[in-house]
């Protein structure tokens, strides 16, 4: 329905006692709420008369649940206390936390050590690694282009990376830059990340996607690295520059981000710097560290709580901070909107989740819209930020620890506190066994007793030579000592090769997906005369692990 004058959209919401209807009308920008409709039978009269006009927000801006100032401070009170619970309960070396309310910084601080063994503290400038948490800061990087016109969100990738190439030769052209940075290209989930883990480097990676299987485009979310850092690469070719450069100039710089960069080099210069912690022999130890320089965009930034307030400050004031236009808002609203679902429903009474580029985009149980991402390293990184747009509140949280839910978990129980006035549940018990899914050891026969009576091998020479796989390149079976070691990937990293049972050996590989405990399972596959492939299991989830003898 529609009224004549001001072209006003008119949705009916209640029925008052006397008849009257109450109407949310649109004039222009302004939204007013107006009895000056009156049922009389059937039909719905207009009333000439002015009414009283209440400005007031549409429906979908209303929350049921109102904050106070009160309700914002009293939650920031808390937090010292709920971060140095987390930390005893987990046991993790370092925290740090900051939050902003209406652009401005109003919590920042740091907790613990930045590397065990040694006394250096934790402050709001320490630098962590931020992991996925980079997809969206890059997200907001390349809204930044689309404001200045170098893309569009819908500009196709292979106008900027004519080389690159999806299973598909259909959707290979008109992937575009938002399909990517959604995760709804088709790519299988976490696809391209092995080929990370054995040394490839970015180039070679986004070459390779095109041999993998894909879902139908569009309509099948898979959160996969390599693809959103494909969007991204197609954005600093039309810039003209590489994406690291193109992020200090685009965001870090006008932010004044002086402590991030989406180089590992800086982080690793920095003298104030957290290194990553993993579980060894019950406690917490730096013993890897994560290069992820082939998936920048999606996981590669390092920043402080300091400079990501900055950044959550423009996000939450629609592209602007401390009075500067940064980002335009109407590119940016796309990247921090529901553009994609990312988690149906799966029950009528349950909320869906969404995705933006580079955004989780959620409606959290007050009602409210609510942006988050996570961040997790294997080997040893876990952050989390929220952000509640229609408080203008938000939080992040960087450790050193490999993930067990600490940072989602007080994020939680800090929004639990800005909206309800306390905290609605167990958080850390909710999102750990999540979080700590992600560090569990890879492999079918992970964690399992060796045969007791396994049938016998052939001769060790027969399986040396060398393999080949299109998507993983050359593997090497190669004589070590008295057994048998395979050389993956463009390093040739070499892992000793255990005899399991026939023509089956096992090894155990280290990666970030493949954490301590994993075991995979090299299975050699004999034809008339000779062994003519081997099948490497933890790289053939997509069933592109197996290797031909060349």
């Amino acid at each position: 329905m529609r009224a004549s004058r001001n072209r006003a959209s008119i949705t009916p919401v209640a029925l008052a006692r006397d008849e009257s209807l109450i109407f949310w009308i649109m004039a222009g920008d302004a939204w007013m709420k107006t009895p000056s409709f009156v049922a009389v039978g059937s039909a719905l009269i207009f009333v000439a008369l002015p009414a009283r006009a209440e400005n007031l927000p549409p429906p979908p801006f209303i929350s049921a649940v109102p904050i106070s100032d009160r309700q914002v401070d009293a939650a920031v009170a808390r937090l010292d206390g709920l971060a140095d619970a987390l930390m005893k309960e987990t046991g993790i070396p370092g925290m740090a936390v900051a939050v902003v309310k209406d652009g401005k910084t109003v919590y920042a601080k740091g907790f613990g050590i930045r590397r065990v063994g040694a006394p250096d503290k934790v402050d709001a400038d320490t630098v962590f690694q931020l992991a996925s948490m980079s997809k969206a800061i890059a997200g907001t990087v390349v809204a930044h282009e689309v404001g200045a016109g170098t893309v569009s969100w819908e500009t196709p990738v292979i106008r900027h990376l004519p080389w690159f190439r999806l299973q598909d030769p259909w959707v290979s052209e008109h992937v575009t830059i938002a399909d990517l940075m959604s995760h709804r290209s088709g790519l299988p989930d976490h696809g391209g990340d092995n080929l990370e883990d054995i040394g490839f480097d970015r180039r070679a990676v986004l070459e390779r996607l095109r041999l993998l299987p894909l879902d139908p485009f569009r309509i099948s979310y898979a959160y996969t690295n390599f693809g959103f850092t494909a969007g991204a690469e197609a954005v600093a070719v039309a810039a003209g520059k590489d994406w690291a450069t193109l992020s200090e100039d685009a965001l870090y710089k006008p932010l004044g981000m002086t402590s991030t960069s989406s180089r590992f080099v800086d982080y690793d210069k920095r003298a104030n710097k957290a290194v990553n912690h993993v579980p060894v022999n019950g406690s917490f130890a730096p013993k890897y560290q994560r290069k992820p320089d082939a998936q920048a965009p999606a996981g590669g930034v390092s920043s402080s709580v300091n400079d990501i307030a900055r950044w959550m400050a423009m996000v939450l004031q629609g592209g602007t901070y401390a009075g500067k236009l940064v980002i335009d808002p109407q590119a940016l609203l796309p990247t921090i909107s529901a553009e994609m679902i990312s988690s149906p429903s799966p029950a009528v009474s349950a909320r869906p989740g969404f995705y933006g580029y580079g955004f989780n985009v959620s409606i959290n149980p007050a009602g409210r819209v609510q942006l988050s991402h996570s961040g997790a390293f294997s080997s040893g990184a876990a952050t989390a930020f929220t952000l509640l747009p229609s408080a203008g509140v938000g939080i992040v949280v960087l450790t050193n620890a490999w993930p067990l839910g600490a940072p989602e978990a007080l994020a939680a129980e800090f929004t639990d506190l800005v909206q309800f006035g306390e905290i609605e549940r167990d958080w850390l018990a909710a999102y750990g066994p999540r979080l700590t899914a992600v560090n569990r050891p890879a492999g079918s026969l992970a964690g399992k007793e060796r045969p007791g009576n396994p049938a016998p091998a052939a001769r060790l020479a027969d399986y040396v030579g060398t393999y080949r796989s299109d998507y993983y390149g050359t593997l090497k079976i190669v004589r070590s000592g008295e057994g048998l070691a395979v050389r993956l990937g463009p390093a040739a990293t070499q892992y000793t090769l255990e005899h399991w049972d026939g023509d089956a050996f096992t090894f155990e590989p280290s990666s970030e997906n493949e954490t301590d405990g994993s075991i995979s399972l090299a299975t050699f596959h004999k034809d008339a005369a000779s062994f003519g492939a081997v099948t490497i299991e933890h790289l053939n989830q997509n069933g592109l692990g197996t290797f031909a003898r060349e």
